[in-house]
Parts: structure tokens; sequence; C-alpha cells
């Protein structure tokens, strides 16, 4: 797919590595559609990104609100051809912490916004897609989620942020199985420690120490290159049903 045909949704698309991806699209000429929840930052990303971007207030875990929001983004784009999925939450917190064991319902809203809202948002794309015009090879769109390295080698304290992105790259394979038929891609991306709006508060010694995990190059991954992964996976028709991992080769520790 070329880039200045992609009309795209992205969740968590007004900041972060959604954010990126977005700048990346529309600096190529394409259209996208920002799904999140912050209007004040969504505001801004149109403003700075201008006429080929739009901002939807989108709870990725509401099944109705999901449907609207890609009937909306369809409407104003002419079309949808690309899912991208940015939105997540990093649901840290011991199994057994030290006031007690986690909350079941910690647990569950990690999956459900993480996992779940992944698979809300691909089943509304894929349907919408599968009635595009073929392109090359068939092709009728792409959906791209974004799983973690924390999938495989998960720390102590992330059991439920692991356990949702397992879930992300375990049904990847699967969907782009089901989806062959109707020639829609499915990839997943597992970056590594990227410097995201998580990391801004963190103590200067603590950010340190995580550059210094990262082999080469020795540094918090920028937001930039993994949206230019996104790009490859979009103009790559052969890239389907795997996961690409962008980490610098950092393997997580234990703690």
């Amino acid at each position: 797919m070329q880039l200045d045909q992609v009309k795209a949704v992205v969740t968590g698309g007004v900041s972060g590595l959604g954010l990126a991806v977005a700048r990346h699209l529309i600096a190529r000429g394409g259209s996208v559609a920002m799904l999140d929840i912050n209007d004040d930052k969504g505001a801004a990303a149109v403003a700075e990104l201008g006429a080929r971007a739009s901002y939807l207030r989108t709870d990725v875990t509401s099944e109705d609100g999901v449907i609207a929001a890609l009937a909306q983004a369809s409407e104003r784009m002419g079309g949808l051809n690309v899912a991208i999925n940015c939105a997540g939450i990093p649901g840290a917190g011991r199994v057994l912490g030290k006031e007690g064991p986690m909350p079941l319902a910690q647990f569950e809203t990690t999956v459900r916004v993480n996992l779940i809202g992944s698979f809300n948002v691909t089943k509304a794309a894929a349907n919408r897609m599968q009635h595009n015009p073929p392109g090359a090879d068939g092709e009728r769109g792409v959906i791209v989620h974004t799983a973690s390295i924390a999938a495989y080698e998960g720390q102590i304290g992330q059991a439920a942020y692991s356990a949702s992105k397992g879930g992300v790259i375990g049904m990847t394979l699967p969907m782009a199985r089901e989806f062959a038929r109707i020639g829609v891609r499915v990839m997943t991306i597992a970056p590594g420690v990227f410097h995201t709006p998580m990391v801004d508060g963190m103590p200067q010694q603590v950010y340190d120490s995580l550059c210094a995990q990262v082999p080469y190059p020795s540094r918090l991954g920028a937001p930039a290159e993994f949206a230019d992964a996104v790009a490859f996976v979009l103009e790559n028709r052969y890239m389907n049903g795997s996961v690409i991992r962008v980490d610098g080769a950092i393997r997580l520790a234990p703690k």
C-alpha cells in the first residue's frame, strides 16, 4: 500500500506512539483519524497536522462507540483501509502487593483496554475494509497491533500488562489467516522501551539506567522509529501474520 493512499484510524493517536504514526502518515500524504479520549490533546494534534487529520473521542472498549467512530472516520476520509491499534495503559502492579493481592478490577481494566480494545477496533475495521475495492494482490486493508516486548519477558509487576500484550500477539496469526480471504493483512509490532509521555516524569537516574540496558543503540526508542516500522509494514504486502520486535536488542530483566 502506498502511504499517500492511506486512510487510517489510529487509536491512542493524540500522544506517544500513536501521534508519531499519525505525523508520519500525514507527512507522506495519507489521511488519519485519531481515536482517543483526550480532547485537549486531540485539538492540538489536529491543529498541528492540518486538514487531513481529525480527532474522534473514542473509548476503544465500547463496541457501539468504536463502530460509530469508524463510520465517522470513513465518511470524513472517503474510506478506511488502515487501522493502527496504539491505545494502551501500563496496568503496573504486583499480583501480591504490599497492600494485598491485586484487585481483579485492575487486571480486568488492563486487559480490557489493551487486548479487548484492540480486538474491538480490529473487527469493526475489518468489517468495513472487506467492502473496499481490491488493490495489488487483492489487498483491501491493513491492521497493525501494538504489543510489547513485555509479552515475551515481562518483569515483576507486569503480570496484567504482559498478559494483555501476550493476548495481542496471540490473536495476530489467527486474524491474518482468517482475513486472508478478504485481502486484509494483520501485523503486530512489539516495541521495547520508548520515550513516550509515560517516562517524562521518571527520575534521571532511572531513565539513564533504562538507556544503559539497551545493547545498541543505548537509548530509549524514538516514537518516530516506531512510526517507521508501521510504515514499512503498510508498504510491504508480504508482511502478514507475524510480530516485529523494535527494541535495540534489549531483553528485560526480572525487575
